[in-house]
This record gives structure tokens, sequence and C-alpha cells, in this order.
């Protein structure tokens, strides 16, 4: 399944739907995960601490959503 993952856009809203960790943990049970840019900018974790864990990184929310079969929001 690919879960996909956008920026929270409510102010003051700095927690992401899924950390690193949470994707590391995703990809080992076989799903792929596409997050947008930025996403993990509110906890401190850039795009490279995503990719590392094995995610893909989409340039906007609207892409994030137009493959995502699952969306993950906080």
């Amino acid at each position: 399944m690919l879960i996909g993952v956008s920026r929270e856009i409510k102010n003051h809203e700095y927690r992401v739907g899924l950390t690193p960790a949470s994707v590391r943990e995703l990809r080992a049970h076989g799903h792929s995960v596409l997050v947008e840019s930025g996403a993990g900018e509110g906890i401190g974790m850039d795009d490279a601490a995503y990719v590392k864990a094995g995610a893909e990184i989409a340039p906007d929310a609207e892409a994030v959503f137009a493959r995502a079969e699952m969306i993950v929001k906080v």
C-alpha cells in the first residue's frame, strides 16, 4: 500500500502524521511511504531523514493526495 503524509497547515501545529521511525516500520511491513517535502520540519526532521528511513519525497500535498492510497494526518 502507498501511504502518504502531508504537512499540517493549521497555525502552531508542529506535529506530523509519521516520524522517520514510523516510516521504517511501515517499510519493514512492505508498504511504500510518500512524504510531502518539509512535513517533518516541526519535529526537527528534514526530508533526508525520511529518505534514509525509506520514504519518497513529494513536492507538495497535491502530489501526496493524488498518489497515496491512504493518508496519515494528525
